[in-house]
């Protein structure tokens, strides 16, 4: 009688598993973690950014790939104290003035240890960004120790491309 109703539970169990709608992106996809930033980033008003994945360093070492976190360490140790650094924007936004109205997260390439998401956003005032282009936050991604890792940020002012990787490199031009 017992492994009767434990076949009866356990088939059960199988069949709501395959039924039930599974969530959008699991915490550890990249699809999941921007998700979780952008759903953060919308949260009130909409104005509240993402610069809380940038901000300290233990939030880069959160988000960010080993390699990018030991750039932005050397650009930091250049940078003067009151200085801003080379990235003076919220990338996660692409903006001095974060607004997030909605946004929509989707894959472009996906393999075993990299990634390239793409986030397409919508604002409150509608369509303000005089290029469409500007919309899109390009995420590339890396899997280290096993976990996804933003690698670079992508985005374009204007039209024109910007990469965060490539804004701290330029730094130590300067």
């Amino acid at each position: 009688m017992v492994t009767r109703r434990k076949l009866i539970l356990s088939g059960a169990a199988a069949l709501l598993a395959t039924i039930l709608p599974r969530h959008a992106g699991a915490a550890d996809d990249p699809a999941g973690i921007l998700t979780a930033i952008y759903t953060r980033a919308a949260k009130g008003k909409g104005d509240g950014g993402g610069t809380f994945v940038i901000q300290t360093k233990a939030s880069r070492t959160k988000y960010l790939s080993n390699s990018l976190v030991a750039l932005w360490a050397k650009v930091d140790a250049r940078t003067r104290k009151g200085d801003g650094g080379p990235v003076g924007f919220d990338p996660v936004t692409n903006s001095q003035d974060p607004d997030v109205k909605s946004f929509k997260v989707a894959a472009e390439k996906q393999e075993s240890d990299k990634a390239t998401i793409a986030v397409t956003i919508e604002n409150h005032q509608g369509d303000s960004r005089a290029n469409a282009a500007d919309k899109t936050i390009r995420y590339d991604f890396v899997r280290e120790a096993g976990q996804w890792k933003i690698d670079d940020i992508k985005g374009a002012v204007d039209g024109s491309p910007w990469s965060v990787r490539a804004l701290l490199i330029d730094s130590f031009k300067y």
